[in-house]
């Protein structure tokens, strides 16, 4: 596993594999999970058994994948609302200047190539979410979403 990084507080499941390029620190993922090159896993993440997560995918702190879940090329998670690079005070900030808002990617849900997740939703059990879709809200189970901002498709 040449050009990868996975620092020493990843829990790794059994049998994941990682493409190089990754970049992994402080989360965890499941076994038989397959990780893309040039993914980033920030710390307090978790991805579950079974999933597949494609190259230059996003995956930020707070993000919770269950199992069985494909994640498609270019996904981008968000886990701050309303982000700056600096307090008030004109000081870069740190941990301690903002709140971490979670989502959760329920067992058996794709997400499409170039997806942005916005924080603080749900993509529910067996959901789709279409390639260059930017998800503001809650998906429903089973449901297909799509556009921007991402709706449930009829039909």
């Amino acid at each position: 596993m040449q050009y990868i990084s996975i620092s020493d507080d990843v829990k790794l499941g059994k049998n994941v594999k990682i493409f190089n390029f990754a970049n992994l620190y402080g989360c965890t993922v499941g076994d038989e999970t397959k990780i893309g090159a040039f993914v980033e896993i920030q710390k307090n993440a978790v991805i579950g058994k079974n999933c597949k997560i494609s190259s230059h995918s996003f995956i930020c702190e707070g993000v919770h994948i269950e199992d069985n879940c494909f994640i498609g090329h270019n996904v981008t998670f968000i886990n701050d609302k309303y982000p700056r690079a600096t307090n008030p005070h004109g000081i870069l900030q740190n941990e301690q200047d903002w709140t971490c808002i979670p989502t959760y990617v329920k067992s058996g849900a794709s997400i499409g190539s170039s997806a942005t997740i916005m924080c603080g939703v749900t993509i529910g059990e067996g959901a789709i979410v279409g390639a260059g879709a930017v998800v503001t809200k809650d998906v429903p189970p089973g449901k297909i979403v799509a556009g921007v901002p991402a709706r449930v498709m009829d039909g």
